[in-house]
């Protein structure tokens, strides 16, 4: 394994061994490496024919599929940057992207040309639409040099939960170390399959289309996520592998008891976001062990992995990675909470800043490493744990009030399908609490009951003064929260404070 190298090389090889090795299968179709080779050359070559130069950017906008797989693999050998976009983004949202990553090329899926066309940024920038999602017919020639290890593959933006995105550049060998990475935690054996219902244009997703080039294992593309569906999926593709983000295995958990449950070939469930409530439950339900990493997509996306079960961790680091927690002193912190800081062995293996925000680089990429802007802790064992966003906390009564900690009690509560906590303004200084709850179906909850309860549970300034329930939550592709979607006001919910000077 040469983890400094990138991994167009690693294509053509596996190509040029075995052209008829089955890549991927979609609704029952397989996808060869020679299928692979020949499409992305040929889509290579209409890169280039749209007058688009090696290192420019190309945008696009498609939805799981052979083709838009095909695309992501020829703007890589063409030496070009993939703009990945989240297919959900609309107007404002969508601008943002577009006008930042200014790219030379926006390639689509014929049903978001509605939405391209309400952007400014997008009016003269070259635009392909596709409403057939197969792979392309014909046997062009593409044999221009390879990209370096060192090139950017990749601008992704990242979530933006509680902000404006930030463009991530990622190098091939940074693509590379992730799907290796994957390959640590999840430990696949020759011909595993891996289930793909993370979008493409998410990190997630990204990585998992290198798993057949660094182990001997096949993919099952979904084009999205069903929770109703997502067991007989499992079923019919025969896959052994499936991952895990944000709620997913909540959201699988909430689902009606199945003999689809245990009619499955999985083995694993890797990814990051358990909740430690839920671990040994969804492990005993579905008869899956539960891989928990952690990693952000600015160090190659997986820092650390779990491959001992223990409860509630992300592990520890991989090969490449050291991980030390810091105050904001750069005081390291062995006991209790600090930042989440990365180093690395390997040049390249955390990423060389944000597009076109030096600002944001500077305070991300430090002389003491990568701040993560996470919070982590350590056991005797030196396993790590994680303990949410340090920016996603309320100072609250002289406290630092981590929203982690706050969903997590709340998600305890026998009626609570799930929550989520932001801070509000107060009249006097620092911030009040505000918890958003969605109940179960058919729960009801009065929320002075709630809110005794999370005071049996939390300490006092860790209760939230308001409490506001909500039918869902605006999430992400890869199911987290949207927080800044949420509402901010103060007479929208019930006031513990209000409710208790009416007694």
């Amino acid at each position: 394994m040469n983890t400094a190298e990138g991994f167009v090389n690693l294509f053509y090889e596996r190509v040029a061994a075995d052209p008829a090795r089955v890549f991927a299968r979609h609704q029952g179709a397989a996808i060869t490496f020679g299928d692979l080779d020949r499409a992305s050359a040929q889509l290579a070559a209409v890169i280039r024919r749209n007058g688009v130069g090696r290192g420019e950017r190309v945008a696009v906008m498609m939805r799981n599929s052979p083709l838009s797989l095909a695309f992501i693999y020829a703007i890589a050998r063409a030496g070009n940057v993939w703009v990945p976009v989240n297919v959900a983004l609309k107007r404002a949202g969508l601008e943002y992207m577009l006008g930042h990553s200014d790219p030379a090329l926006i390639v689509a899926d014929e049903e978001f040309a509605g939405q391209i066309a309400e952007c400014p940024a997008a009016r003269d920038v070259p635009l392909l639409l596709y409403g057939e999602h197969g792979l392309p017919a014909g046997d062009a020639v593409f044999d221009e040099p390879m990209p370096a290890p060192s090139d950017t593959a990749a601008i992704m933006y990242t979530s933006g939960t509680t902000g404006p995105a930030k463009g991530v550049i990622v190098t091939h060998q940074m693509l590379r170390l992730a799907a290796e990475g994957v390959a640590m935690c999840s430990a696949p054996r020759p011909g595993d399959d891996y289930f793909m219902w993370e979008p493409f244009f998410h990190i997630g997703g990204a990585q998992t289309l290198l798993m057949p080039l660094v182990r001997d294992v096949t993919l099952s593309l979904a084009q999205r996520f069903s929770a109703s569906r997502f067991w007989q999926d499992v079923c019919e593709t025969g896959s052994t592998h499936i991952h895990h983000l944000g709620g997913v295995i909540q959201i699988l958990l909430k689902q009606p008891p199945s003999p689809l449950d245990r009619a499955h070939n999985v083995r694993v469930a890797w990814g990051g976001g358990c909740a430690t409530e839920v671990w040994r439950a969804f492990e005993e339900r579905f008869g899956i062990n539960i891989h928990e990493c952690y990693g952000m997509t600015e160090a190659s996306s997986l820092t650390t992995y779990n491959d001992t079960g223990r409860l509630g961790s992300v592990g520890k680091p991989m090969p490449w990675f050291d991980v030390r927690l810091l105050d904001d002193d750069n005081k390291e912190v062995r006991e209790g909470q600090a930042e989440i800081v990365v180093t690395t062995s390997l040049p390249g293996a955390i990423f060389p800043g944000y597009f076109r925000n030096p600002e944001a680089t500077a305070k991300a990429l430090r002389p003491e490493g990568f701040r993560t802007g996470d919070l982590g802790s350590w056991d005797s064992d030196g396993n790590l744990y994680f303990h949410g966003r340090k920016s996603d906390s309320v100072r609250c009564r002289g406290e630092n009030v981590s929203s982690w900690e706050v969903e997590h009690v709340a998600g305890q509560h026998p009626d609570v399908e799930d929550s989520a906590m932001i801070g509000v303004a107060t009249d006097i200084g620092e911030q009040d609490i505000k918890l958003f709850v969605q109940l179960k179906p058919g729960a009801k909850v009065d929320p002075q009951n709630l809110s005794n309860w999370l005071g049996e549970r939390l300490a006092p300034f860790q209760l939230p003064r308001y409490i506001a329930f909500i039918d869902g939550f605006e999430r992400t592709p890869s199911q987290r929260i949207m927080k800044h979607t949420l509402s901010s006001a103060q007479d929208d919910c019930w006031d513990r404070l209000a409710a208790k000077s009416a007694v």
